[in-house]
């Protein structure tokens, strides 16, 4: 059973960028075929699809997102990181990560518990 831990900085200041890292086990990030998101939820909020890294190294973001998203991975760590700049209050949210076969979240098998950011000064 594949396991996933956010963790990262809960507070961030705004116009900086938020970097939550994904910690995988029971599994490995290279592995054919899956797919590695980041999702977020904000308060009062439903879910949003932020971006994935796929077990071959291709990215994908959300056309919302694209400008201020990138992820990247470390394969010795089994690690893989979400990057947002320019946050704003609007980017404060639960943020998780995720994995399964296709980039719906509803395909999804295994997720984090998710990690509060906040955006504040």
């Amino acid at each position: 059973q594949v396991q996933l831990q956010e963790s990262g900085p809960g507070l961030v200041k705004p116009s900086q960028t938020l970097s939550p890292t994904c910690t995988v086990s029971g599994g490995s990030i290279t592995t054919h075929y899956y797919y590695w998101s980041w999702i977020r939820q904000p308060p009062g909020k439903g879910l949003e699809w932020m971006g994935a890294i796929a077990y071959s190294g291709s990215t994908y973001y959300s056309p919302s997102l694209k400008s201020r998203t990138s992820i990247s991975r470390d394969t010795s760590k089994n690690q893989f990181t979400l990057q947002l700049s320019s946050v704003t209050p609007e980017d404060t949210a639960v943020y998780y990560c995720a994995c399964g076969v296709t980039l719906s979240p509803a395909d999804f098998g295994s997720w984090g518990q998710g990690t509060q950011v906040t955006v504040s000064s």
